[in-house]
């Protein structure tokens, strides 16, 4: 397959919810499904702006849940790119050092583009280029369980350090931000046999692309 594709045979999906609701486990189970010569996933959380001059170890210092923390127009610039079925460089972004990586990840145009953030359905110019808006609607004790666990086991951080983070920032910017954003999903994804419902829905949908 080449680097070029057909505008009119490109579907941009939006994943979105919490962090911890299952959105990324969802775009992930769905590109998987669907194989890479179908579909491809964009993440928002490669778009960070470098904030390794304010991080300390434990994360409080910086709110990765606001929405000025994230480069929404490069974000956008990307999924433009991709959906005019263009391939494009998408950054890097390395949670060890909070900098952007010399390196990119090169992502090829595919039928499918799945878009995958807690914050993506905000920026109105960002919101327009999706065909397909989800929203995972998950209770806050689950989202926070899921949290903690991934942030002590995969990004180095305390339990205490995540906990304070969720009090502090994730939660009030949950409530601020992401969970207004649920009044642009055609689809809000509400508990577990509703999850498989809709992750079968979309397989069987874009396996007929």
């Amino acid at each position: 397959m080449t680097d070029s594709i057909k505008p009119s045979d490109v579907y941009v999906l939006g994943v979105a919810g919490g962090s911890g609701s299952g959105k990324t486990y969802f775009a992930d189970a769905l590109h998987k499904a669907l194989g890479p010569k179908t579909s491809t996933i964009v993440y928002q959380d490669n778009f960070y702006i470098d904030q390794s001059h304010r991080f300390d170890h434990d994360g409080g210092s910086v709110n990765f849940d606001h929405p000025e923390s994230l480069d929404f127009p490069l974000l956008a610039e990307k999924v433009r790119e991709l959906k005019d079925g263009h391939a494009t460089a998408i950054p890097i972004y390395d949670f060890a050092t909070h900098k952007r990586r010399k390196e990119t990840l090169h992502v090829a145009p595919r039928k499918v583009i799945i878009v995958d953030g807690i914050l993506i359905f905000h920026p109105p110019y960002l919101r327009e280029l999706f065909d397909g808006l989800i929203f995972f609607d998950t209770p806050e004790d689950l989202r926070y369980e899921r949290r903690l666990k991934r942030d002590v086991e995969e990004r180095g951080r305390t339990p205490e350090g995540v906990k304070a983070q969720f009090l502090k920032q994730v939660k009030p910017m949950h409530d601020q931000f992401v969970e207004p954003s649920k009044a642009h999903a055609q689809l809000v994804v509400t508990d577990n046999s509703n999850y498989s419902e809709t992750l079968l829905k979309f397989i069987k949908m874009f396996q007929k692309f």
